[in-house]
């Protein structure tokens, strides 16, 4: 019983979630900088999230997020709502990416302090979480920590997950999933010490 309580909590602070970016969207729209900032502060560790992902590079994924930001601010007035206000910003931060890739050419592995940066900018985690949560994303491989952190810090459903990778959405969920089983059996050796 607490735990359908729980998901239906969740369920629900997704959508208002849902429903303030896009409002934020819209006023952006307008050329209200007040939503800008506000928008930037609530998205910012998702998108810099897709491009560090994407890139592999600290530099080169917060130079993209700064892209984005700008793309957002020049293409809001363009936005229609759709339900989906965080897949249209992490499509724009994908598009920028995939651009910077093109023009570069190139792949830097990621090193452990970029990696750490990502759970480190997601909101309402406490410091002794985000350790744990740190530790515990070193142990996937690339995508499975991709896919989870799309999931878990972007907030994205694993079909926008799916568009955004372009993957096939069994895929996803399949590298979701391994990804899961992985964590449970670190944090359970990490309780057994």
């Amino acid at each position: 019983m607490l735990a359908a309580s729980s998901l239906q909590t969740t369920k629900e602070e997704n959508a208002r979630r849902s429903q303030e970016l896009e409002q934020l969207l819209l006023q952006v729209g307008q050329g209200d900088r007040e939503a800008f900032a506000r928008l930037y502060s609530l998205t910012r560790g998702a998108v810099y999230a897709l491009a560090l992902t994407l890139l592999h590079d600290a530099h080169e994924a917060q130079d993209v997020a700064q892209d984005a930001f700008v793309r957002v601010w020049e293409r809001a007035s363009g936005y229609r709502p759709q339900g989906a206000p965080m897949a249209w910003l992490l499509t724009v931060a994908r598009n920028q990416a995939l651009s910077r890739l093109r023009q570069g050419g190139r792949r830097v592995e990621l090193d452990e302090e970029a990696w750490n940066a990502i759970p480190a900018q997601a909101p309402d985690v406490s410091p002794e979480d985000r350790q744990v949560l740190q530790e515990a994303l070193a142990g996937l491989g690339a995508e499975e920590r991709q896919i989870v952190l799309l999931h878990a810090v972007a907030g994205l459903k694993h079909r926008e997950i799916a568009r955004l990778l372009e993957q096939p959405l069994s895929t996803v969920l399949s590298k979701y999933h391994r990804g899961l089983k992985k964590l449970r059996a670190l944090m359970k050796g990490e309780s057994d010490r």
